[in-house]
C-alpha cells in the first residue's frame, strides 16, 4: 500500500494524488447511509471559503466525519503531509491546516459532515470603539460600578451571604482567560487545565488576560478581599479553570472544543455541574455544521449545564440597533444564551432595558430564536488580577471597594453569562438540598432552562428576539427548583408547593413571564410544573412540536408565535456588515447586501428561500416563494404571516 502510493505522489500532481487517496479511502472503507446528507458546499462553512478567495494556501480547519471515520481520515490526511494538530472523540472531528485546493475533495465524499475554520474565539465584553477586535470597553468615563449590594438585590437575592469554611458542592468550570489565585477564590479553584499550551496541562492557576477572573468573580467571589461589599452571585461553589485564550484575549475554537471535551469526559470525577463560555466567534454556518456548537450540544447531552454570551453586535456602527448579531455558540439549541441588561444602578426592574450592545436574535442561517433571557451585565466590578492586560490597559474602568480593594468594571453578554450562571448553580445546589430520594436526579439542562424563562422578569419596550423570555430571576428559578421533585415519575404533577408566580424584589412585586421559548413558539401554561419527557437530556431543546405528543395530557399550553414588531425592517436593520461576507457565491446565497435592488439577505436566487429582505415589494421574510413557510413579512396581501404556512392561516 505504502509503495502504490509512493508511486501515485511521484506520477501525480499533490491534489490529484490527494484525490486519489482519499477516493481509495472512500472505495475500501463501509460506507454510512447516505439519507439526510447534505451538499459539498453546504459542508464547507464561509470563513473558509472567504480565505480561500483571499488566495490563503493552508486553511486552519476542523473536519467533521460521519462515525467511525475519523482514523482513516487522519490517516489520510498524514498520508499527505498535512499537520494534523488534534483530535476530537466528542464531535468526531479532527482540527488540521490543511491545503486549500484540496478541501472541495474532501467536501465532494459523503462521510465528511463538514469541513469549518478552526475560527480565532475572543471574550466578548463590549467596547465603545465597537469592532476593536479586543471587544472590551477602551474608553470613556462610566458611573459608579454597581456593587454587590445592587446586583444581589435587583435578583431577588441577600445583600450578602456569611460565609463559612465548606463549599456548596456545586462545581462550575470557567472556559476562559484563565482564573487568579486571589483570596477571594481561596480553597474553591479545586483543579486548573491550560489549553493554550497544549492539550490540556494541569497547572497552577493563573490569568495572564484577567477576563475569566472577572466572569469568575460574578459567578463565585466570597467578597473577603472587599470586605463583602463586591460578593458573587454564588460565593461558595468550587471552580475548575480551562484556560483556552491567551494574554491578548484570543484563542482557537479546536482549544475550546478541547476543553468542553474535557469537561464532559471528566464531569463526575471533577464534580462539574455548570460550563461557562462567555467568548465565542461570528456564525459562518448552520449550526448543525459548526465543530463549536456541536460540542456544546454534546455536553448538554451529557448532563452539563451550558451557559453562554449572546455577544456584542447588537449595534451597527452607527449606533442603530440591530438584529441577527448573535455570536457561536449561542446559537446552540440547547445551550443558555444570555444577553445583557443595563439595570441603571438600580434595584427596582422598572428602569431596566436591554443594553444597545447585546446582540438580538435570531440566530445567522437557523432562525433561532435567540437570546434564551437577559441578565445584569452592564458596568460591573468584580475581582481583577492587578497585573493582568485588561487592569493595565483598561485604566479608565479600574475602580476600588471601600477598603481599597481593586476591582475592574467591564460591560457585555460576557458579564450577563457570568450573572445567569452564577444564578444557575444556586438553582442546582438549591434542588440538591431540598430533594431528597435514594436515587437523586439532577436538573438537567433543558429544565434548568426552562425554569430560567418559567420565572424570568419581562421587560418593557422588548421583544422575544431582544430579550428572550425576560431578565433572569434569582430568586424565582430557585425557588422554582427547590420545589420540584424530579423523582416523581413521567407524566406527573412534580411540583411539590405551590407559587404565586411573582417575586419581591425591593419594594415592588413582579410577574414571573410563565413563558419557555420552545423552538419558533412562545408556550405558557403549568408546563414546567409536570414531568414531561422534553425535560430530559434525549430530547434537543425546540425540537418535537407536536403538542399533543411532547407536552402529553397532564400539561395544559398555550402556544403563540414570535412576533416581529412593527419598526423592524430587514433591509436595513441587520448588524455586523464588517462581519459577513458580502458576496453572491456560487449557488446564488446572497449573505449580506443588495442583489438588483430586492435587499435578499441570506437566502437564494431560484425563488426558494428568500430569506429576511424583501421581493417585489413584498416583504417576503424567511420562507419560500410557493406559499409555504412564508414568515416574518407579508405576502400577496396578506398580512402578518408569522412562523407558519400561508395555507394553514397562521399568524
Amino acid at each position: 500500500m505504502a509503495g502504490v502510493l509512493l508511486i501515485c505522489y511521484s506520477m501525480l500532481s499533490l491534489r490529484s494524488a490527494f484525490a486519489s487517496l482519499l477516493s481509495l479511502l472512500f472505495l475500501t472503507t463501509a460506507q454510512p447511509a447516505t439519507a439526510g446528507s447534505h451538499s459539498s458546499k453546504e459542508k464547507v462553512d464561509r470563513a473558509v471559503r472567504e480565505s480561500q478567495r483571499s488566495g490563503e494556501s493552508i486553511q486552519s480547519v476542523i473536519i467533521s466525519v460521519k462515525p467511525g471515520y475519523r482514523d482513516a481520515l487522519r490517516r489520510a490526511l498524514e498520508a499527505h503531509g498535512d499537520v494534523v494538530k488534534s483530535e476530537h472523540p466528542l464531535i468526531d472531528a479532527v482540527a488540521v491546516d490543511l491545503h486549500s485546493i484540496d478541501v472541495d475533495d474532501l467536501a465532494n465524499l459523503s462521510w465528511i459532515e463538514s469541513v469549518a475554520a478552526d475560527s480565532a474565539v475572543e471574550a466578548t465584553a463590549w467596547k465603545k470603539r465597537r469592532y476593536d477586535r479586543n471587544f472590551v470597553q477602551l474608553q470613556g468615563s462610566h458611573s459608579s460600578s454597581i456593587s454587590r449590594n445592587v446586583l444581589r438585590q435587583t435578583l431577588g437575592l441577600p445583600s450578602a451571604v456569611s460565609l463559612g469554611t465548606s463549599t456548596s458542592g456545586v462545581g462550575v468550570a470557567i472556559i476562559d482567560s484563565g482564573i487568579a489565585p486571589l483570596d477571594d477564590f481561596a480553597g474553591r479553584i479545586t483543579a486548573f487545565y491550560d489549553f493554550t499550551k497544549g492539550d490540556g496541562t494541569a497547572a497552577p492557576a493563573y490569568d495572564d488576560y484577567g477576563h475569566g477572573t472577572h466572569i469568575a468573580g460574578l459567578v463565585g467571589s466570597s467578597g473577603r478581599q472587599s470586605n463583602f461589599e463586591y460578593q458573587g452571585i454564588a460565593p461558595d461553589v468550587r471552580l475548575v479553570g480551562l484556560k483556552v485564550l491567551d494574554k491578548n484575549g484570543r484563542g482557537k475554537t479546536s482549544d475550546v472544543i478541547k476543553a468542553i471535551e474535557f469537561i464532559t469526559a471528566n464531569k463526575n470525577g471533577l464534580n462539574v455541574q455548570v460550563v461557562n463560555l462567555s467568548l465565542g466567534h461570528p456564525i459562518y454556518s448552520p449550526a448543525a455544521y459548526d465543530p463549536l456548537v456541536v460540542a456544546v450540544q454534546r455536553a448538554t447531552a451529557a448532563g452539563l449545564i451550558v451557559v453562554t454570551s449572546a455577544g456584542n453586535f447588537g449595534e451597527k456602527e452607527t449606533g442603530e440597533v440591530g438584529y441577527t448579531g448573535v455570536t457561536s455558540p449561542c446559537n446552540a439549541p440547547s445551550a443558555i444564551c444570555v444577553g445583557s441588561a443595563n439595570t441603571n444602578d438600580t434595584v427596582t426592574r422598572t428602569d431596566d432595558v436591554v443594553a444597545p450592545y447585546s446582540s438580538r436574535g435570531p440566530s445567522w442561517f437557523d432562525g433561532y430564536a435567540k437570546p434564551d433571557v437577559v441578565a445584569p451585565g452592564h458596568n460591573l466590578a468584580a475581582d481583577t488580577e492587578v497585573s493582568s492586560y485588561l487592569y493595565k490597559e483598561l485604566k479608565n474602568n479600574r475602580t476600588r471597594a471601600t477598603n481599597h480593594q481593586p476591582l475592574l468594571s467591564l460591560s457585555g453578554t460576557s458579564m450577563s453569562a457570568g450573572v445567569a450562571t452564577g444564578v444557575i448553580a444556586l438553582m442546582v445546589q438549591a434542588h440538591d438540598r431540598n430533594v431528597v430520594a435514594p436515587q437523586h436526579r439532577a436538573l438537567t439542562p433543558n429544565l434548568a432552562k426552562a425554569l430560567l424563562e418559567y420565572s424570568a422578569i419581562r421587560l418593557a419596550d422588548a421583544d422575544y428576539l431582544t430579550q428572550g423570555a425576560g431578565e433572569i430571576n434569582a430568586q424565582g428559578a430557585i425557588e422554582l427548583a427547590s420545589t420540584i421533585d424530579t423523582n416523581r415519575p413521567l407524566g406527573s404533577w412534580w411540583l411539590g408547593v405551590g407559587n404565586r408566580a411573582h417575586t419581591q424584589i425591593g419594594s415592588r412585586t413582579y410577574p414571573w413571564s410563565r413563558q419557555v421559548i420552545w423552538g419558533d413558539a412562545v408556550l405558557s401554561g403549568n408546563l414546567v410544573y409536570v414531568n414531561n419527557i422534553v425535560w430530559g437530556t434525549n430530547i434537543v431543546w425546540g425540537t418535537l412540536d407536536d403538542q399533543n405528543i411532547v407536552w402529553g395530557t397532564s400539561v395544559n399550553v398555550d402556544a403563540q408565535n414570535i412576533v416581529w414588531g412593527t419598526n423592524i425592517v430587514w433591509g436595513t436593520n441587520i448588524v455586523w456588515s464588517d462581519r459577513v461576507i458580502g458576496q453572491m457565491d456560487d449557488d446564488g446565497n446572497i449573505v449580506w447586501g443588495t442583489s438588483d435592488d430586492q435587499n435578499i439577505v441570506w437566502g437564494t436566487l431560484d425563488d426558494q428561500n428568500i430569506v429576511w429582505g424583501t421581493l417585489d415589494d413584498q416583504n417576503i421574510v424567511w420562507g419560500t416563494w410557493d406559499d409555504q413557510n412564508i414568515v416574518w413579512g407579508t405576502a400577496k396581501g396578506l398580512t402578518n404571516i408569522v412562523w407558519g404556512t400561508v395555507n394553514r392561516g397562521i399568524s
